[in-house]
């Protein structure tokens, strides 16, 4: 044992002389460098214009990106979206489907219902605001300004005053005299307030009749002593069968696009 530890031995301290090299060389390779180089790098956004005329493409392609990532927001807040979605929301419970139509499928709708509602406002923003901008006619800042007023009129066409009122009252801010003294950032969530508010009308107005349809079958199984019968079950495909023959989709799809007329 003592023999095999002696041969051992000169090999360990080998191995510790080098460790001990290591830790006290290192340092001073490391920092009696006078003047070390490190990577450096450079990155220009405008490329060196000051005009908005003159505003680089990589600026523009991230200000696209930013656009991209509220794009989500900007469809829930200033769009028909949010009544639509309600109301489709509304009738499929009303009908009692559960998942029929899927989420997807009226979400998808909804997409395509608030693109042909929003067309005419699509419009004017891209005749006076975006192409002026991309002819360099303009700066961005006078974009920005003229794509505002359609989206504005549309929100005020749609808001109440009293929604209005409450988020004046929640900021603490000066009651405006005109149209113009209302800032945006007050305007959108006004005009949520008050899409939510006529969804929810619209959806009490699909309910009734089939509130009704479910009220009489509920009589008539009471009636016959089918106590243990769950009504719903028994009236959803008399909804269904309502639904299809008056033409529901059609009506409803109808109705939704011309409240926003």
């Amino acid at each position: 044992m003592n023999k095999i530890f002696l041969k051992s031995w000169p090999s360990k301290r080998v191995l510790t002389l080098i460790s001990l090299s290591v830790f006290i060389f290192l340092p001073s390779l490391v920092f009696g460098v006078d003047d070390p180089v490190l990577p450096s790098i450079s990155l220009k956004l405008a490329a060196g214009q000051t005009e908005p005329e003159k505003v680089s493409v990589l600026l523009e392609i991230l200000f696209l990106l930013t656009v991209l990532s509220v794009a989500p927001a900007i469809v829930l807040t200033v769009t028909s979206f949010t009544r639509i979605i309600i109301v489709f929301s509304f009738l499929r419970h009303a009908m009692g489907t559960q998942q029929m139509p899927p989420n997807q499928v009226l979400a998808g709708l909804a997409i395509f219902m608030t693109v042909a509602i929003m067309a005419p406002i699509g419009k004017q923003i891209n005749d006076q605001a975006l192409q002026p901008y991309l002819n360099e006619e303009i700066g961005y800042k006078e974009a920005l300004k003229r794509a505002e007023q359609p989206l504005r009129q549309f929100l005020f066409k749609h808001t109440r005053e009293k929604d209005l009122s409450i988020f004046f009252s929640i900021a603490r801010m000066e009651r405006p005299r005109t149209k113009e003294d209302v800032p945006t950032m007050i305007l959108i969530p006004a005009y949520l307030i008050s899409e939510l508010k006529t969804g929810f009308q619209i959806g009490f107005l699909l309910y009734i009749p089939f509130l009704i349809l479910d009220m009489v079958v509920a009589s008539i199984l009471l009636s016959m002593g089918m106590m243990m019968l769950p009504p719903v079950m028994i009236s959803m495909p008399f909804k269904i069968l309502l639904f299809v023959m008056v033409d529901g989709w059609n009506l409803l799809v109808g109705s939704l696009v011309n409240s926003f007329s």
